[in-house]
């Protein structure tokens, strides 16, 4: 095993870890999207750069930079605004319960930001969620603070063309000898660096992920909401389902 600083989901010695995306996967709507929609450039425009990522080879980072730099609302007032209208998914809290109880560790792996998404998770599931959280940072403006309008810019993590290339982290366990079995749940454009790097993926249903693994064949299992996935897992952790016959049932 590797160390546990380098990867702390394998602190209790679990047979699974789920990774996961946060926005739209977690909750019903993307917090970024939303801001670029309502407070940003707008719908049309951010459709096009999505299309741009998925089919033209346009860098993720480029598209959601253009999509951060049109946002000129104050942090504070964009965590308030997307308190009041992002939701969870139903069932996530369902398998987040059921994820506790049975020593399966998640890890948010976002194209987010932390101080964005913790304000959520403490909105959501209430403080004291017990989940690792790896994603993208914000920093203040030359000159600016956080709470001046156009204050604040996304801090990538890295100098990937995703930005965040979800991959290293995952990377981190994959290649272990010895490993837990490892899952992983996206939706959209962000997902791209991590689709190829789990045991079993679940790509929600109608979204960018699923037009992306059936143009590289790349198994998954379909999902609306967290009902499916959280049905799919025990019967895994149960031994009445494998992870090969899940991904090859697109359920």
């Amino acid at each position: 095993m590797g160390s546990i600083s380098n990867t702390p989901a394998l602190a209790t010695n679990p047979q699974f870890i789920f990774f996961t995306d946060f926005d739209g996967t977690i909750t019903t709507a993307d917090s970024n999207d939303y801001m670029t929609d309502n407070v940003g450039f707008g719908p049309e425009k951010r459709f096009q750069l999505s299309q741009d990522v998925l089919h033209r080879g346009r860098p993720f980072r480029d598209a959601f930079q253009d999509m951060m730099d049109s946002i000129e609302l104050p942090l504070s007032e964009c965590i308030a605004l997307l308190l009041r209208e992002v939701k969870l998914d139903p069932g996530f809290k369902e398998f987040y319960d059921w994820s506790r109880e049975n020593n399966v560790p998640i890890v948010i792996l976002s194209g987010g930001m932390e101080p964005i998404i913790r304000a959520l998770l403490d909105s959501l599931l209430g403080p004291g969620w017990d989940i690792q959280l790896v994603s993208n940072h914000v920093q203040a403006r030359s000159g600016k603070t956080l709470d001046d309008v156009a204050g604040w810019r996304i801090q990538f993590r890295d100098d990937s063309s995703h930005g965040h290339d979800k991959s290293i982290e995952l990377r981190k366990y994959s290649s272990l000898s010895h490993r837990p079995t490892m899952f992983y749940a996206g939706d959209g454009i962000s997902d791209l660096s991590a689709a190829k790097e789990t045991d079993l993926l679940f790509a929600k249903a109608d979204k960018d992920l699923v037009t992306y693994c059936e143009n590289e064949g790349v198994p998954f299992v379909t999902f609306r909401d967290w009902t499916t996935i959280t049905q799919t897992c025990k019967d895994i952790a149960a031994g009445h389902l494998t992870v090969q016959k899940a991904a090859l049932g697109r359920i």
